[in-house]
This record gives structure tokens, C-alpha cells and sequence, in this order.
């Protein structure tokens, strides 16, 4: 049984800046450092914010032991919209259905009078730090400095998005995305999220892709989403173009909009490109992402593509071809919660992988995929002690498995060694 009494002491001290430097070990059933194998009575040392030792079996000094659990990295959310967290419910597509059906009621939500961004953004923040979370990329549309909490909560990668059919919209949108990085507090790391194919024009896009370029930043784009966008980049036509000049947003003469694979080989002159979605990639587009594997990766939210495309990416294809797939929640206007363990969850019980290869991708391939694989996604000495700990009610042979099993309960979560999430009744 876990020393509560001991546990909680140290970790109150902790939370008030106190025995910052005094060595608290941890130990649990099993830990996942996810550079090598499980380490069966594992434990993680930490001092201060960082990681100094993970090891098995009998470390030297105290140790809190936190019995039957399992301790592995913070889990990385890499896409996420953190402004709809307020939603209880997923939204339906509504006619003509699809991605084309649902983007209206996102707006309608978006620029609902009961809205408040600030207010849903923390709900999400504190949501996810009860899932295990400890890094998010957001797709961030509010200035940076307005509404995201700097302590107690997961990190945040914050991909400014940034879109426009018009010349007009898109050097508006343009020089507001500018004075955006120019305020990012020094506490958050920046990205641009050129925010789709369908929405952002090619001038806009060259010139999004050139500032990422410059100032060394990862870009997140929402890509092959749809058959509608297929239709729309390839003829101008479909569900897509009628949507946009309902919006008003489709501009005469219409705008000149950038194949996927061209998205793919633009995007990756910046040190780090996710492609988000990436349903109904054709073999121009594989092959792309093949050719710069070395800098794309795609993210998969299976929910959400199960709720507006009926359909997942193709993962084996793009693992054969050695791109790396990430999973994200996406956001709860299309999910039900910010749980990367559960859109996990999903991709297994298609057989598509296995729990192994999930778990990465909730850890470090999803901090590979937002240019973080330094700081996060693995328990090693030196790293920052993002950790989330985890009680499965049953236990089976497997721990990624029980990691992934939907009545293992996260019994806490800690970023940089202090404490963002206990589960109650818990030792924390």
C-alpha cells in the first residue's frame, strides 16, 4: 500500500515551493519509460522539475511506493481546440453532411452569445490534466496572452491559426498572426496553423509556410480532410463551394488553392509539419509524406473521423511508408472528452494497432509530432518529471493495454514535479 501520510507531505511541500531539491522517488508496479522496455517495480526519481533517475527494483533512499500502478510520461495531446470545451455533446453534421455539414455548427458555437473562450479553455486545461495530460498543441484563434493559465495545467504548444480565400482576408489575417507570435508569453512554445486546405489561399499559404521557415516554428495544418475538399482543390466545385459563398468567403474570381501534396512539400520546409486528419490521402500525397518523413508526421483524431467522415486514415499505409501517426482528441465539439487514451483506445479495437504502438503515439510520437520530442514523451534523467500515474482495475500481461483500458482510472498527474491533477481518494 502507498505511505499516504509520507506521499502527501512531500508533495505539499513541493506545491508550496519547499523541498524543491529533496530527492522524492516514486515507485509503482510497472513504468513505461517508452525508450525501452517496461521495467517491472520500476521507479522515477525526481528533484526539483527534472527527471535525475529511472530505474527497478531497489533504489537507494526512501521511496514512496504507490502499489499497483503504473507510472509512464506525461500523455501529449498534439491537436486540440481548447475554445470548445464548454460542449457536453459532439456536434452533428447537419445536411449536406459530412466535414462540409459540420463546419456551421462550429461557428454557430463559436460566435454564440453564451461563448466564453476563456471560460473553455480553462475547463479544457483542467479536463485534460485529468485525463494524464501534460503537453497540448492548441490550435489557438484568440491572441495568446488572452486565455490560457500559465500554472497547474498541461504545457501548451500554441499554433496560431491563420486563414483567408481572399487577398484582402489573408494579409489581415496575416498581420495578426504576426503581432500574435510577437506576444507569445515566454512560457508557451509557438507554432502556425495555416488553418486548411480549403481555407487558405496559395499566396497565403507560401507566405505562412516562409515565416514558419524563418522563424524556425512547426506548422499544423488541417489536410485531406474530406472528399469534399478533394473536389473542391481539384475543380472548384461541390458542397465545399457552396458552404463558402453561403459564408461569403468564397472570393470571384476564385482563389488559387494548393493541391495536398503540394501542402505536404511546402509544409515541411518548416523544421516540423502535422498534417491533421489526413483521411483520404491519395498516392501523390503517400508519397510526399514518405519523401520528408523526416519532418511530417500526421495526427489521427478517430472520433472525430468517425463522427464526420465515417472513416479513419489509412495508417498502415502510413506506417509502411515510415511516416509517423500521432493521436489527438481533436476538441469536444466532435469528441465527448480530451482523453488521448481513449482515442487511443479506438485505433486497437480496429486491430489497426497494437497497444505498444498506440501508446507512443499518445506519448512520443505525439511529441515528435509537435516539435517537442526533447522535453516530453519519455521518462529519462534529465527530462522534465511530467509523469501521469495510472491504477488499472484489472491487470493483464500487457501494461500498454492496461494503459489503454477504459476503467483504468489516471490517479494523478504532475508537470514539472508538482502536482496538476490528484483523482480523489487517491495518495496525492
Amino acid at each position: 500500500m502507498p505511505d499516504t501520510s509520507l506521499l502527501s507531505g512531500l508533495i505539499a511541500s513541493r506545491q508550496r515551493g519547499a523541498s524543491q531539491k529533496m530527492p522524492l522517488t516514486l515507485r509503482g508496479r510497472v513504468v513505461l519509460p517508452m525508450h525501452g522496455p517496461a521495467l517491472d517495480g520500476g521507479w522515477v526519481r525526481i528533484v526539483g522539475s527534472r527527471i535525475i533517475a529511472v530505474g527497478r527494483r531497489r533504489p537507494d533512499g526512501p521511496v514512496i511506493d504507490l502499489g499497483d500502478s503504473i507510472l509512464l510520461p506525461g500523455l501529449v495531446n498534439p491537436h486540440c481546440h481548447l475554445e470548445f470545451s464548454s460542449i457536453s455533446t459532439p456536434l452533428p453534421p447537419e445536411p449536406p453532411g459530412g466535414l462540409a455539414g459540420w463546419i456551421p455548427a462550429v461557428m454557430q458555437a463559436r460566435f454564440a452569445e453564451t461563448s466564453n473562450p476563456a471560460a473553455a479553455i480553462a475547463a479544457g486545461l483542467h479536463e485534460s490534466a485529468a485525463a494524464g495530460v501534460t503537453l497540448i498543441g492548441e490550435i489557438a484563434t484568440a491572441p495568446p496572452t488572452l486565455a490560457y493559465p500559465t500554472h497547474g495545467v498541461p504545457r501548451l504548444r500554441l499554433y496560431r491559426e491563420c486563414l483567408g480565400l481572399s487577398s484582402h482576408r489573408g494579409a489581415l489575417s496575416l498581420k495578426q498572426l504576426r503581432r500574435s507570435l510577437d506576444r507569445v508569453p515566454p512560457h508557451v512554445s509557438a507554432g502556425i496553423s495555416p488553418h486548411a486546405a480549403y481555407s487558405v489561399h496559395a499566396g497565403l499559404a507560401r507566405q505562412l509556410l516562409r515565416l514558419a521557415a524563418a522563424r524556425h516554428l512547426p506548422v499544423a495544418v488541417h489536410l485531406a480532410e474530406s472528399r469534399e475538399e478533394h473536389e473542391l482543390l481539384a475543380h472548384d466545385t461541390g458542397p465545399f463551394r457552396t458552404l463558402l459563398e453561403r459564408l461569403g468567403a468564397w472570393p470571384s474570381p476564385p482563389p488559387r488553392l494548393l493541391s495536398t501534396a503540394d501542402w505536404i512539400s511546402l509544409g515541411c520546409r518548416a523544421p516540423r509539419a502535422a498534417f491533421i486528419h489526413a483521411t483520404h490521402l491519395d498516392e501523390a500525397a503517400l508519397a510526399r509524406l514518405s519523401r520528408h518523413r523526416d519532418r511530417a508526421a500526421v495526427i489521427v483524431c478517430p472520433r472525430t473521423a468517425a463522427l464526420i467522415s465515417g472513416q479513419l486514415a489509412p495508417l498502415q499505409a502510413l506506417r509502411r511508408a515510415g511516416v509517423r501517426v500521432a493521436i489527438g482528441t481533436d476538441g469536444r465539439g466532435s469528441a465527448p472528452d480530451l482523453s488521448p487514451r481513449h482515442e487511443a483506445a479506438v485505433v486497437v479495437d480496429r486491430g489497426l494497432v497494437s497497444p505498444d504502438e498506440a501508446v507512443a503515439m499518445i506519448t512520443t510520437d505525439a511529441a515528435w509530432a509537435i516539435a517537442s520530442e526533447s522535453t516530453a514523451g519519455q521518462l529519462a534523467a534529465g527530462r522534465r518529471a511530467d509523469l501521469a500515474v495510472l491504477r488499472p482495475n484489472s491487470w493483464s500481461a500487457d501494461p500498454a493495454a492496461d494503459v489503454l483500458c477504459p476503467t483504468t482510472e489516471v490517479v494523478a498527474t504532475l508537470r514539472g514535479g508538482r502536482l496538476i491533477h490528484a483523482a480523489a481518494g487517491s495518495p496525492f
